[in-house]
């Protein structure tokens, strides 16, 4: 019964969520129709189209920002350590990821390889250095991660900072050094490091707690 009502909760916040970083492109689309009453059919269909397409972008820069702001006042920031999943901390990161869920689901594949990735990340609480390329939305725990200037995060790759073991949440932190490259469907798990210009190979599993020293080639244990 308490894990129903905290998932209608969480449905809840998503709504808000939704319908607040919804509501400049829904402004735009009502713009757009009462302006362009007087066109004809074929003009009308097309300004209300692009203004739809316009507004869905609108929505999705415009979520990063009302996510970033509720991961803050809410303090969602996760700190490392082994908690119960029934306690305020299992409950910051449940709350947490299901806010990057909302953003992974709707909107998050037109910003990876772009700077607002690394941006919204840093909303998030991740530390990211600077020319960070992530091109993944298969990770979590953001703000457990730490990414050094001028990595690379490859296409479907996933990093990720909890595991349940023996019924408790385990956060570990996951730091990724300066130009270190993180494969193709490769697997970061929590508390694993990637030394300074390392490479963890496509496909390859970073077991928890594992480092990888600098300058290596990572194939898996």
């Amino acid at each position: 019964m308490l894990q129903l009502l905290f998932t209608l909760a969480l449905y809840l916040l998503g709504v808000g969520v939704i319908g607040v970083a919804a509501c400049p492109g829904v402004l735009l689309l009502l713009a757009a129709w009462e302006r362009s009453a007087t066109l004809a059919l074929l003009p009308r269909s097309l300004a209300l189209s692009l203004s739809g397409a316009a507004g869905y972008f609108l929505y999705g820069l415009t979520l990063l920002l009302v996510v970033g702001m509720l991961a803050y006042l809410l303090r969602l920031k996760l700190q490392a350590g082994e908690f119960s999943p029934i306690s305020l901390e299992g409950a910051r990161w449940a709350l947490a990821n299901a806010l990057y869920l909302v953003v992974t689901v709707t909107f998050i594949d037109f910003i990876l390889l772009t700077p607002f990735a690394p941006f919204f990340w840093r909303l998030m609480g991740a530390k990211v250095g600077r020319g960070v390329q992530i091109n993944s939305k298969f990770c979590a725990d953001l703000s457990l991660l730490e990414v050094g200037d001028q990595a690379v995060i490859g296409g479907h790759a996933t990093v990720i900072g909890h595991s349940f073991e023996r019924g408790r949440l385990i956060l570990r932190r996951v730091r990724i050094g300066r130009r270190a490259i993180v494969g193709l469907n490769a697997v970061v798990l929590p508390g694993a490091e990637i030394g300074e210009g390392a490479t963890v190979a496509a496909g390859a599993i970073v077991p928890k707690d594992t480092r990888v020293p600098p300058h290596t080639t990572y194939y898996g244990p």
